[in-house]
């Protein structure tokens, strides 16, 4: 597969789609994320060590940036789903950024257990205890992440529009073109489109750093 460029794609959902709730397999469960593990946690986004060892200084800074001075409340919330010699093989976050709304962050299944239904039941986790006051909820993704975009969109989330979110494009359009061509016909027409509250746009407007 040709590498897709690495192109911004913002998502919101408003209401939870419960019939996309599924269970965990038999053989997987989940729990958070030890301190000890966060070298673990650094390198699960990305699929080859070299791939991780390139971006552990992005790593290390994104975590200070966003979490520093909350780390407890970091690992306890970071989740893990692990197989029976608990090992680590997917996980996600849900975390308020910049204290203002909820965002999922890091939503990672390692290649070696994709197809297992294990991430559609860790988001499952993640969405199903939440109350109403929680939402919107908000998430940032690229084209390459088809799959997971059609997962996102099953449990509620539409695509944003709108030209720029704070420091960073919004590549609808052109995501669009690429995400066309490689999800199924039916999984593309699925996809919603929305705009952005006004809110959420000028928060962005007036902060610094990239949290989400």
């Amino acid at each position: 597969m040709e590498e897709m460029p690495d192109k911004n794609i913002f998502m919101m959902c408003e209401a939870l789609h419960k019939e996309a709730l599924a269970k965990l397999p038999l053989g997987y469960y989940v729990r958070s994320c030890r301190p000890d593990e966060f070298n673990i946690w650094k390198a699960m986004p990305f699929d080859d060590p070299v791939t991780a060892a390139g971006y552990e200084g992005f790593m290390e800074e994104y975590f200070q940036t966003t979490y520093g001075g909350k780390e407890s409340l970091f690992f306890s919330n970071t989740l893990f789903v692990c197989n029976t010699q608990d090992r680590p093989i997917a996980t996600c976050l849900l975390w308020k950024a910049y204290d203002a709304f909820n965002t999922i962050q890091w939503f990672k299944v390692l290649k070696d257990y994709e197809g297992k239904g294990i991430g559609r039941a860790l988001f499952s986790i993640i969405m199903r205890d939440l109350q109403e006051d929680s939402y919107p909820v908000y998430l940032h993704t690229q084209p390459a992440s088809y799959r997971a975009i059609k997962l996102y969109a099953d449990f509620g989330f539409e695509l944003l529009s709108g030209t720029r979110f704070g420091s960073r494009q919004n590549d609808l359009a052109e995501c669009l073109l690429i995400l066309k061509n490689y999800m199924p016909r039916k999984d593309f027409q699925n996809l919603r489109i929305t705009q952005a509250p006004k809110y959420f746009q000028e928060f962005l407007n007036t902060v610094q750093t990239i949290q989400f």
